[in-house]
């Protein structure tokens, strides 16, 4: 397996005048730290408006800020929001291209539709048909980033007319594509598409398995059809993460976060009522989360959740502290993962009102204590792994169709467009 770390740069209130600034300063220091003891990834997701939950509105920039702060680290989007409105095509496309030339050929090109009303809302996108739209950005942008020019694209929300767009990424055909997945319907369609699986819900291992062997089965299948023009055979977990040589202390510093994280989750995509600029999520959450069954303890299985929405949130609860402990119990869990066939685990470090230095400890931790165990004979399993996908991408990759247009006769008039601009 690999890892990585996650974020949604959390910033619960009271905030300070300097509570962002410190807040994205410690996430590259904690980038960094995972660059120089051998972590594998590190995703910025990409929201807007959430205030508390996510202020990860440009992640393009944290990520462009820690390219030139690490070395090894494959830099990813977890994920860039698809729909034209809030990011059209060719600005994805320049941006993606770009990070991965300073960076050196290290992004992970994560992908998703958007989800909250609260977002898509302010940007007059239609959840009926974010996942049309999102699908036909994708092969837009995967476009622009292999053709040379893009030779347009005339479809039921993109009207582009043909251009080269540049730069083009230094990894060819093009950076490792990704789908945010939350249920099994999305991880069979990223499979389906040859896209890795950014499982964003806390999935316990026995589901982890249940939802790797779909995806590899459906990759291995006719029905897989690529999106791109690579297949990235990849399934990723996110837990909550906080480890400590003692169980209580890693609680002390890690489960109030995963909590909140949770809780927020649920506020801006499940019951919460919010009012921008007023309501303090952080507040609310101390007042009910004992009701929702976010306690210390474990809640008994015939806990009644007390508010809407929640009782799928709570079978998850357990999920959220399966990250949080002493090494022992880390390395436990990790090999369960491992048996599941889960290739990447992620970590959310920077979430509820964790401590820096206590996830920059955690992370020393890790390690020294818990990394060593999955790194010896990594690289001959991946190869091992290559060869066996071999000939089922090599025939997935047969199967793709390349759609371009004859824009060989295209001109663009720049001398009537200098008249214009000078009239």
């Amino acid at each position: 397996m690999r890892f990585g770390l996650s974020y949604h740069h959390q910033l619960p209130r009271p905030w300070a005048a300097d509570s962002e600034e410190r807040m994205f300063n410690e996430a590259l220091e904690q980038i960094e730290l995972a660059d120089r003891i051998g972590l594998d990834y590190a995703w910025a997701t990409e929201h807007h408006f959430l205030e508390e939950y996510s202020h990860s509105g440009a992640p393009e920039v944290i990520l462009a800020a820690a390219s030139q702060r690490t070395k090894n680290i494959r830099l990813g989007h977890g994920i860039v929001q698809l729909p034209g409105a809030v990011n059209p095509p060719a600005r994805v496309a320049e941006r993606i291209s770009t990070l991965d030339l300073i960076s050196g050929g290290r992004v992970e090109f994560g992908t998703g539709q958007g989800s909250s009303q609260l977002e898509l809302g302010a940007f007059n996108v239609e959840r009926t048909t974010k996942r049309e739209h999102w699908r036909e950005a994708l092969d837009i942008v995967v476009r622009m980033m292999t053709e040379e020019p893009f030779t347009g694209h005339k479809g039921e929300f993109f009207d582009i007319p043909p251009r080269n767009v540049v730069p083009k990424p230094k990894q060819k055909d093009h950076p490792p594509l990704w789908l945010a997945c939350s249920a099994r319907d999305t991880i069979e369609n990223a499979a389906r598409l040859g896209l890795g699986a950014l499982s964003f819900s806390f999935s316990s291992p026995d589901q982890a398995k249940e939802y790797v062997d779909t995806y590899y089965s459906i990759l291995n299948s006719e029905e897989c059809r690529p999106a791109g023009r690579t297949v990235n055979p990849n399934f990723a977990v996110v837990v909550p993460f906080m480890c400590h040589e003692d169980q209580e202390t890693a609680l002390d510093r890690g489960l109030e976060g995963a909590h909140f994280f949770a809780y927020s989750l649920m506020h801006y995509f499940v019951f919460g009522q919010h009012k921008p600029g007023q309501t303090d999520v952080w507040q609310q959450f101390q007042a009910t989360k004992e009701m929702l069954g976010f306690t210390r303890e474990i809640p008994a299985p015939d806990d009644t959740p007390k508010a809407p929405g929640a009782e799928q949130m709570l079978e998850q609860i357990t999920s959220l502290r399966r990250g949080i402990g002493t090494p022992e119990q880390i390395i436990d869990l990790l090999r369960q993962y491992e048996a599941a066939g889960v290739d990447q685990v992620i970590f959310s470090v920077q979430i509820g009102k964790n401590k820096h230095e206590h996830i920059m400890e955690s992370l020393e931790l890790f390690a020294r204590e818990v990394l060593p165990h999955f790194t010896e004979g990594r690289e001959e399993r991946e190869a091992e792994k290559a060869a066996r996908l071999e000939v089922p991408i090599k025939e997935a990759l047969g199967r793709v169709e390349i759609k371009t247009n004859d824009a060989s006769d295209f001109v663009i008039d720049n001398e009537l467009a200098i008249i214009s601009q000078g009239s």
